[in-house]
């Protein structure tokens, strides 16, 4: 027998109006993004779930940090060699979710995973610290292990190694830009009327992107 939770909460903070929307997704998006971290609503405002599809249609999805954006999309880090480096080779059509709730609001990015450069990989991760780099070379990412111990016992081993010898960025380690062909903006709304605007790419009109007001 199913247990239903009876939880149930009004979203009537504000509202999405067509008056505040940008030209591009981008800018509406800095704006939402700069207002979550204005009142420090979540610990981790960058943070979204990455939505990939296996060889056998099966969706997964994971929490990742986004490291940085801009016109061309959004950019995140991990082991290319991992469960989710290996379903966007086989099929880069990924989903993003922003799952802002504090504010009562959601942004989900549909769009095309690309692997960014080399220079841009290196200049990411010589930036961590050292702590970090080594936890990427001594994880094999989504790979099984024994146990912690076996772990972290070839974490220490390895940054005891690198802390007296030159370090260098795995090959297997970079970033994907995630290039959007939609965005959709999600805010809260009394009785469940939500507020819903989807911004699609348009590569040949001008402006590049239409906007519609999506039913709840």
């Amino acid at each position: 027998m199913s247990i239903f939770y009876s939880v149930r909460r009004e979203y009537d903070l504000t509202h999405l109006k067509e008056s505040v929307l940008t030209d591009t997704p981008f800018l509406l998006f800095q704006r939402w993004l700069d207002e979550l971290v204005a009142v420090k609503a979540v610990a981790d405002p960058t943070a979204m779930i990455v939505s990939t599809v296996d060889g056998k249609g099966m969706p997964y999805q994971r929490t990742v940090l986004m490291k940085s954006y801009d016109d061309n999309g959004f950019v995140f880090f991990t082991n290319q060699q991992s469960r989710k480096g290996q379903h966007i080779q086989q099929n880069n059509q990924v989903s993003l979710i922003f799952p802002w709730l504090a504010m009562e609001r959601q942004v989900i990015v549909t769009g095309i995973a690309e692997p960014i450069s080399a220079e841009e990989n290196d200049r990411y991760f010589y930036s961590r610290p050292l702590t970090s780099q080594v936890a990427a070379i001594a994880s094999a990412q989504s790979q099984p292990v024994a146990s912690r111990e076996v772990l972290e016992k070839n974490y220490q081993d390895l940054l005891a190694f690198y802390e007296q010898n030159p370090l260098k960025r795995p090959a297997h380690w970079g970033g994907y830009c995630v290039k959007p062909v939609a965005i959709e903006f999600w805010q809260g709304g009394e009785n469940r009327l939500h507020d819903r605007f989807s911004y699609e790419f348009e590569a040949n009109n001008e402006p590049n992107w239409s906007i519609k007001r999506l039913q709840p």
